[in-house]
């Protein structure tokens, strides 16, 4: 597909960079010469010099022949102008990011609907969610759904205490008596799609999937199943912050925020009546402990400082908080993280790009691309996707351990009528069937990609 991208700054570059990597012909767009230059010397795009409304640069995009457009600029008016008028000549879909809370209550549909924005995306929103999710299922350090919410993906660290520590798959499957599928295992900087001789050891990142009440089920005979956050500590006042403190409040939890800036301790206070905000410095250990860090459930560093996020939450891990969070920008800064200890790391354009690349597949699907979900795992080294399996697909009825997969394939699960199936080699796929795939990034677009020709 054509896609343009309007705005290069960390989101929209990352964004340009995961469509290029999905093979899509992209073209970007900046005022900043200096930056065209930038990404042009890293990222195998086409680079525009200008403005993202002035007609004349979109025309020169070739905007007409655009199948997507995304305005990912530093201000929310530009980008809803920028679509509109790319809508306007001729871009088949267009999407914006609106990042102001002010425009994302209940006046969003109807602004979407007279722009004829395909889709608005807010990295702090998506990001708040992000966070309360973890806050609602602590032991795991993401959660995805599939299948109208039939399955879950999750994914968890083991420590050196884990049960799990030293033992194989199988051994696994035998002790644990949950119906889940064990489908990914990051060690270190390597990825292993596991069979069921793989032995399992302390600090491996694994991937499983199972029904919701199966992982919860799991979660408890493993012994690490935590209680809901009812309280949480927020560092920094940002928009994710807000976001995040609505969802909380809105749920029932206790929040506290600590901000710098007065002022914005006092829009917070207008915004959020059930939260406490503090005007101090949350990176001094003395404010964080006299606001009772020791004694809440969990603590998110939401500040703009990646090196300050993961300080602060080293210094709140030392203190046994149970459930702490960094948001880190850099993708180098959140590998950091991972290494000394800090297992629930958010990267907001990470999230954002994901988004986008679901996306596209989707609208791929139109053209003859049949992937229904798609999810990230692992840090971006994996996917899980969803497929129905057509008529037409050669190994309807094929038991699962007769079929030849390409390397690093794992069929996950398959949803029949509304019964959830964690296949085993007896199993089959079904036409109608919708079937998860897990692979090390393969950009399968269709199901027969999967099979070894």
């Amino acid at each position: 597909m054509k896609v343009i991208v309007a705005g290069c700054g960390k989101i929209g570059v990352s964004i340009a960079a995961d469509l290029v990597a999905e093979g899509h012909d992209v073209t970007v767009l900046d005022s900043d010469a200096d930056i065209i230059t930038d990404v042009t010397n890293v990222h195998d795009v086409m680079a525009i010099c200008g403005n993202a409304v002035d007609c004349e640069t979109l025309e020169e995009a070739d905007v007409e022949d655009a199948d997507m457009f995304v305005a990912a600029t530093g201000s929310d008016e530009l980008n809803m102008l920028s679509c509109f008028l790319a809508k306007r000549m001729g871009a088949g879909h267009t999407i914006a990011r609106i990042r102001n809370p002010e425009y994302n209550d209940k006046s969003l549909n109807f602004m979407c609907s007279q722009l004829e924005l395909s889709m608005p995306i807010n990295p702090d929103l998506l990001t708040a969610l992000e966070l309360f999710n973890i806050l609602r299922l602590p032991s795991a350090v993401r959660r995805e759904s599939f299948s109208r919410r039939r399955f879950e993906v999750v994914e968890l660290i083991l420590d050196e205490e884990s049960g799990l520590n030293g033992m194989n798959l199988i051994k696994m499957r035998e002790s644990f008596k949950a119906n889940y599928l064990v489908c990914t295992v990051r060690r270190g900087d390597k990825l292993y799609i596991p069979y069921g001789s793989f032995k399992l050891r302390a600090g491996d990142k694994i991937g499983l999937i199972a029904a919701p009440s199966e992982v919860l089920k799991l979660l408890k005979l493993l012994g690490v199943l935590k209680k809901q956050a009812d309280s949480v500590m927020i560092l920094g006042g940002s928009r994710t912050a807000y976001y995040l403190a609505k969802l909380c409040e809105d749920a029932g939890m206790s929040v506290r925020i600590i901000e710098r800036s007065p002022e914005r301790c006092a829009e917070l206070s207008f915004l959020l009546p059930k939260s406490v905000i503090i005007n101090g410095d949350g990176t001094e250990q003395e404010v964080l402990l006299e606001e009772g860090l020791a004694e809440t459930d969990a603590f998110a560093a939401l500040t703009g400082q990646d090196e300050e996020n993961i300080l602060v939450s080293l210094f709140a891990k030392s203190h046994k908080v149970p459930t702490v969070i960094s948001k880190v920008n850099r993708e180098e800064m959140a590998s950091l993280a991972g290494k000394i200890g800090l297992d629930r790391v958010i990267t907001p354009k990470s999230l954002t790009t994901g988004i986008l690349v679901r996306y596209a597949r989707a609208l791929e699907n139109s053209k003859g691309s049949n992937v229904e979900t798609l999810y990230k795992m692992m840090d971006g080294m994996a996917e899980a996707l969803e497929f129905k399996v057509g008529a037409d697909f050669p190994m309807i009825g094929v038991p699962i351990k007769d079929i030849r997969f390409k390397k690093n394939v794992l069929i996950a699960g398959i949803l029949r009528d509304r019964k959830t199936i964690i296949p085993s080699g007896d199993d089959a796929m079904l036409a109608d069937d919708r079937v998860i795939i897990v692979t090390a990034q393969q950009y399968f677009n269709d199901l027969s990609d999967i099979l070894e020709r």
